[in-house]
């Protein structure tokens, strides 16, 4: 195990190389002029070259990647161009908020998810399986900002009961939490039903009634546990994919997260804290999925990692 632990952190190298060849690659193919955006549409052509000059952008690309893969080892990545504070300065509290919505997000996909698909799995055909089977498929086919903006309208326009946007207090979590999940929670659910109905025909689950235990302690104990590897593969993906996918919903609830500071920066054509943000979550998503796979094995002996 940790021998296939440091191979997979080794292998961190090539594939956060690869994102940041990628990510300075596009940022630069964007329109306009950073030079510009920065000095403003009204100065002079000597001042917009003298910007442009501060700030590197008169280099040759290659010589641009190098100075910046240089600051990245060093744990350097580099300075605003719209505050000129360090980018993990910008980053990291918008980072922190990111990280808190998913992670509610995450754990109402779990509760819900897993909840709905067990129900489903050993009440198959049943009320209970068609009510769920419909809210995931609404859960999947329903826009994250026709949502969120359906949410914000009934329980903080019409009732009243739920703040619409900010931060502040957990109340502010309950409809940016619930709009970010929804997805998660469908894709979860069915998950958990096609592979709990799998297991549950397997011949263990036949020996294990015909000794008389009791049926919560089949689908909980026997059933569940062995149904879980591909639920928790999903979880894990779907985790990378809130965290990077939190745009929409960050802007519909006004939520001050890494999302919504990536859309601004893209705007402003500030590189830096749009290659500090991609490598950030590039980096967190590869760790993810690493946990993931080192959790198989706990949830199953069997698997070996050579």
């Amino acid at each position: 195990m940790s021998i296939y632990i440091i191979r997979r952190l080794l292998l961190l190298i090539p594939v956060l190389l690869g994102v940041a060849i990628i990510v300075f690659g596009m940022v630069r193919m964007l329109p306009g002029d950073p030079a510009v955006a920065l000095a403003g549409v009204h100065a002079t052509p000597e001042y917009v070259e003298h910007v442009r000059n501060e700030m590197g952008l008169d280099q040759p690309l290659t010589v641009q990647f190098g100075y910046f893969m240089r600051d990245v080892m060093r744990g350097d990545l580099g300075r605003s161009t719209r505050t000129r504070q360090p980018v993990m300065v910008e980053i990291l509290p918008r980072f922190i908020n990111t990280l808190q919505l998913t992670a509610v997000a995450l754990f109402i996909a779990t509760i819900g998810g897993i909840t709905a698909g067990v129900i489903s799995a050993t009440k198959p055909y049943s009320i209970y399986d068609q009510v769920s089977m419909f809210l995931s498929l609404f859960g999947v086919s329903a826009p994250v900002f026709w949502l969120g903006l359906i949410l914000m309208l009934i329980f903080s326009v019409q009732l009243g009961w739920l703040p619409s946007s900010g931060t502040g207090t957990p109340w502010h979590f309950v409809l940016p939490g619930v709009t970010l999940a929804a997805q998660s929670t469908a894709l979860v659910a069915r998950m958990t039903r096609s592979s709990m109905l799998e297991v549950l025909g397997k011949d263990y689950i036949v020996t294990a009634r015909s000794k008389g235990l009791k049926e919560r302690a089949i689908n909980i104990k026997h059933a569940l546990r062995n149904a879980l590897i591909p639920i928790v593969t999903i979880l894990g993906l779907r985790f990378g994919i809130l965290l990077g996918g939190a745009v929409l919903t960050e802007t519909v609830f006004s939520w001050p997260g890494v999302g919504r500071l990536m859309v601004d920066s893209i705007l402003a054509r500030d590189y830096p804290v749009v290659q500090g943000s991609v490598l950030l979550l590039a980096l967190l998503f590869v760790l993810i999925n690493l946990f993931v796979d080192i959790l198989y094995a706990f949830l199953d002996p069997q698997i070996q990692y050579e």
